[in-house]
């Protein structure tokens, strides 16, 4: 299979995942997955535990590395052998289900480092995207606070403050609000809606059923390693063509 192709190059797609394949030993996670995501687009990525929808977040930004298939971010292959990998990494932030704050550093110091080591910005600039990002989360009052002291949908604002000030491109979002005490989720979604209303390219994962029927452009359900159902939240949650969609959102909302 060629390294390029013209629907990884196409000037309106964000992310183009193309036959996709992941296999962890004798077991495979991922089969033959093939996604665009469009510049502006907010994906949301529902399924079971195990389904696969992890995996394939990482391999976007190759914290995992795919066992076959290729990944496209804005035309450039990230699965080619010559890519500079850490430079199209900075096009991608991610906001994991755990926070991954450092804990000897404030809040702002937490969004500063990576733009100093990273993007090799002044401390002073530096300094500056970190309140502004801050105070975009509503996190700009905790700035001086250590992780220790903040609550864990503070401390997830906090890290997602961190990915907004590299000036990512596109957003991911593994499990973001699964950690947090259900009061705590409101305030991140919250977060999240802002930044698709403001046309952020965001692929997310998540079981907030309630937020992908109101944000998602487009949803998608995954089982077994494979895309089982892709449409609008309208053609998903209310008519969804295959029985094991039916069965598992039957089962999110009885519970």
């Amino acid at each position: 299979m060629p390294s390029t192709s013209t629907r990884g190059a196409s000037a309106d797609v964000m992310i183009s995942i193309q036959h996709l394949s992941k296999s962890f030993g004798a077991t495979t996670v991922l089969r033959d997955v093939n996604i665009d995501v469009k510049r502006g687009e907010v994906v949301v990525v529902l399924g079971p535990s195990g389904s696969g929808k992890s995996t394939m977040l990482r391999c976007i930004n190759l914290l995992e590395t795919p066992t076959g298939g290729h990944i496209f971010i804005e035309g450039n292959e990230i699965t080619a052998k010559r890519t500079d990998v850490n430079k199209l990494r900075e096009k991608v932030g991610m906001v994991f289900q755990q926070f991954n704050l450092f804990p000897h550093l404030t809040a702002k110091k937490n969004v500063e480092l990576a733009q100093i080591k990273v993007l090799k910005r002044s401390k002073e600039e530096a300094a500056r995207i970190a309140r502004e990002q801050l105070e975009r989360v509503g996190m700009a009052d905790r700035a001086d606070f250590y992780p220790a002291q903040l609550s864990g949908g503070q401390q997830q604002r906090v890290a997602i403050a961190r990915a907004l000030a590299m000036d990512p491109h596109v957003m991911l979002f593994d499990e973001a609000t699964s950690a947090l005490d259900p009061e705590l989720v409101r305030d991140v979604l919250d977060v999240m809606r802002a930044l698709a209303a403001g046309g952020m390219t965001m692929v997310v994962v998540t079981h907030e059923m309630n937020f992908a029927r109101e944000v998602a452009d487009r949803v998608i359900f995954m089982e077994g390693g494979v895309i089982v159902e892709e449409g609008t939240p309208d053609e998903v949650f209310n008519n969804p063509k295959s029985a094991r969609t039916r069965d598992f959102l039957g089962h999110i909302t009885e519970h």
